[in-house]
């Protein structure tokens, strides 16, 4: 671990809001991402492990730039926070200003909904090719793949948690739209994180 690593660490810890729980979220996604690519990796350096190897390939393949876009996604619900909370501070003195900032409230909301649903959409992207590498991967790496799993399944259980306190500064319509997406994604996470770990606990002789 770098001093860099611990400056995150204590950027989250601070009194500003942000980084926050979003940000956390992409970076625990971002963990997710490197956990999965190691295993692929041990995966692929053993012949043994050949009904791996695809699966293993294609994971990397996904997991190498998923690591970068975590980071982005990280930066953008910062960001998003930080233009409700500059909304917020905005004028209103006048009917003109009235209207201007309540008009960037809710953009400004919208954004700040969005960003931890992309980070759970992110996500979505790995967990259903999880189980495959599950069944196939390097049995010595397992629980590091059982890590991963339930690192990905609580990255999207933050997003959704920041996607709901978002949702009563938008309209009701859109409101909805999120909260029914954010659900589903939640649902399918969950599933599949239990199938995982059912598969590599068989695999182990755990139960």
């Amino acid at each position: 671990m770098n001093e860099g690593y611990t400056s995150v660490l204590r950027s989250i810890s601070s009194k500003t809001p942000t980084p926050g729980g979003g940000a956390v979220a992409a970076l625990i996604l971002s963990h997710s991402y490197s956990l999965t690519s190691m295993v692929a990796k041990l995966t692929l350096a053993r012949e043994k492990w050949i009904n791996g190897h695809e699966i293993s390939n294609k994971l990397i393949s996904i997991c190498e730039p998923g690591i970068e876009e975590s980071m982005v996604l990280a930066r953008n619900d910062c960001n998003a926070f930080d233009n409700v909370m500059n909304a917020y501070k905005l004028a209103k003195d006048s009917h003109e200003e009235i209207t201007i900032r309540k008009k960037m409230i809710l953009k400004s909301s919208l954004e700040a909904t969005n960003a931890p649903l992309q980070i759970a959409i992110a996500a979505m992207k790995l967990f259903p090719l999880l189980p495959e590498l599950a069944k196939n991967g390097n049995v010595n790496a397992l629980t590091d793949l059982a890590s991963a799993s339930e690192l990905l399944y609580s990255s999207i259980y933050i997003a959704s948690l920041n996607v709901k306190i978002n949702i009563d500064s938008i309209t009701e319509q859109e409101g909805m739209k999120f909260f029914n997406e954010i659900n589903h994604i939640l649902d399918k996470s969950k599933n599949l994180n239990n199938d995982i770990q059912h598969i590599i606990f068989k695999r182990l002789e755990w139960h």
